[in-house]
């Protein structure tokens, strides 16, 4: 009795949460280049000095340097939406408004292929080679960029930063109810073709070649009274979580661990992730559902497969926990908790 729709937590739940106040964005989130043309206008509004005849010419070569520093407080951040969702709808595109606005910095949503349709039947492999190639095509991007991931979307965020030769750096990411270590539960939808196609795919074995390249939520279905299947036959995650040590990878681990901040957020009312605290990298020993390892429980954490541990060890990593279901978040919480690593 693990399945459960996952489309409208996505769809709705995170971007409806009622707000009555007036927000603003925090005085933190100001980027240099603001607190540049802030100075200067202060300064311009002095007594005239020996320099004021050039002031005008000093403020445009601050702005020009500005422009071609790597700080990270004018760095745009990147959405990725869950299953079953699209940038273009109206949930998606307020979220990354509001998060522009409490940061102060540009942020984009990236959509992969059709979106709804394709977050559902695209194998994960494509889906991140086509999130690379977006990545690297936005100039904006180039300098580095910040990553939101919402669900399943936190998956591919993490497969463009582990597998993305030749891509700008990512400085945080922030994960809203990430299955980062797997969930044991199939997300599915309520009505439509899709639904139904996923059903009969679901009939045929989650570890089968023909369901992992056609039902994109099999890439990171972890069943942990059925491991052998899952290490032989199951596409994604595996190789995401460095899992195999035939195929361990130390560049996977580098480009993970060479993050400024991990910020790791789960639900404590969250249904659609079995278990919740996947969103922070627990899960189930070894054939049993009776127990769920906290995230330095487990051998990912223990042996650093990805460098989960280094981060922590850092004190690179937030673990937050908030009370609502799966992706149920307020206006409120969005700017006091993300907003800030956004604007960091």
């Amino acid at each position: 009795n693990a399945l459960r729709s996952q489309r409208g937590n996505n769809c709705s739940v995170i971007y409806s949460a009622p707000c009555p106040q007036v927000l603003h964005p925090p005085a933190s989130a100001m980027a240099p280049l603001r607190r540049v043309l802030l100075r200067n206008a202060m300064m311009a509004r002095r007594p005239a000095s020996p320099f004021a005849d050039d002031l005008p010419i000093i403020a445009l070569l601050a702005v020009s340097i500005a422009a071609f520093l790597p700080f990270a407080s004018s760095l745009p951040f990147i959405v990725f939406h869950g299953i079953g969702d699209q940038c273009e709808n109206h949930g998606m595109a307020s979220l990354t408004k509001l998060l522009a606005d409490y940061s102060g910095q540009q942020g984009t949503c990236i959509e992969i292929g059709d979106g709804f349709r394709d977050s559902w039947v695209m194998p994960f492999s494509e889906q991140v080679e086509m999130a690379c190639e977006k990545v690297k095509s936005l100039p904006h991007l180039k300098q580095g960029y910040n990553v939101i991931g919402l669900s399943q979307g936190n998956l591919i965020g993490r497969g463009v930063l582990e597998f993305c030769d030749g891509g700008p750096p990512v400085h945080n990411m922030i994960s809203l109810g990430g299955p980062h270590a797997g969930t044991a539960s199939v997300p599915l939808c309520s009505v439509g073709i899709i639904c139904e196609l996923a059903d009969l795919l679901l009939e045929m074995g989650i570890y089968s070649s023909f369901v992992q390249n056609h039902l994109a939520p099999a890439g990171y279905i972890k069943i942990p009274t059925d491991l052998t299947d899952y290490y032989k036959g199951c596409h994604f995650l595996p190789k995401l979580n460095n899992e195999l040590p035939e195929r361990r990878n130390a560049t996977y681990k580098q480009r993970f661990s060479s993050l400024n901040h991990l910020i790791l957020i789960m639900f404590q009312k969250d249904e659609v992730l079995i278990p919740r605290e996947t969103a922070w990298f627990g899960f189930y020993p070894a054939n049993t559902f009776r127990t769920v390892l906290q995230h330095q429980e487990t051998d990912l954490y223990k042996e650093d497969w990805i460098g989960l541990k280094t981060l922590e060890e850092a004190g690179k990593v937030t673990y937050l926990s908030f009370p609502g279901g799966h992706l149920e978040i307020s206006k409120t919480e969005l700017e006091k908790y993300l907003a800030p690593f956004l604007a960091d």
